[in-house]
């Protein structure tokens, strides 16, 4: 229709990076959920996250648009899905003049983070976390490693110190888990649950009790 605004004017937009960190599948899951509930997403994704991505769930990194259209074909051609190679550094992403609502580092390898910590924006993924920093926009990182040293450490201090949000690959236990799925979901809800964006991907601490009370008494 004439007039009618652009997609990425409508909706609100996301930048999901991931990197080498064992876990890729968070990051997966993560795009999936904003998909399904018609945010935009801005994927950029490191050389080692392609590696970690091939060994973990399989994609051909070595045709990476393909890999990503064979998951993710409907929303890339609708342009819900934009991937940025991570060599880009003239992306979108990389400009605070980009609006977009933040980013979320899904896995985020202790590398990255150090970059992130101290002003390294050496390639697209640190750059766009840059811009998050500078423009004071949320930027939530879910670093997977074990065991952790002082540098890993301090370096997860400042950046919390920041403003940053850290939500380590701890999966709770308490909703009793059925399957490795049910544990990636509760990670994934976590996430969102920082990025304000409702969601059913777990069961909340408290809810069967709300369940099993007298409609009357709540």
């Amino acid at each position: 229709m004439v007039g009618e605004e652009p997609l990425e004017k409508k909706r609100k937009r996301w930048v999901v990076g991931i990197t080498g960190a064992s876990g890729a599948i968070y990051g997966i899951r993560l795009i999936e959920e904003l998909l399904r509930q018609s945010y935009i997403v801005h994927l950029v994704i490191t050389e080692a996250g392609w590696r970690v991505l091939k060994e973990e769930l399989g994609f051909e990194s070595s045709r990476r648009q393909a890999a990503l259209e064979q998951r993710f074909g409907e929303a890339m051609a609708a342009g819900q899905l934009v991937f940025h190679p991570n060599a880009d550094i003239g992306a979108t992403i990389a400009s605070g003049s980009f609006r977009v609502e933040g980013m979320v580092v899904a896995a985020c390898s202790m590398g990255s983070l150090a970059s992130i910590a101290n002003g390294i924006s050496d390639n697209l993924l640190t750059r766009a976390a840059d811009v998050m920093l500078k423009e004071g926009r949320p930027l939530i990182l879910v670093p997977r490693e074990t065991p952790l040293h002082a540098i890993h450490l301090e370096n997860m201090l400042k950046l919390a110190r920041l403003g940053v949000r850290m939500i380590p690959a701890m999966p709770g236990f308490y909703y009793k888990p059925q399957s490795m799925d049910e544990m990636i979901d509760f990670l994934v809800g976590k996430v969102l649950d920082s990025m304000a964006v409702d969601h059913a991907l777990y069961r909340r601490w408290g809810d069967d009790q709300h369940d099993q009370q007298d409609p009357q008494q709540r």
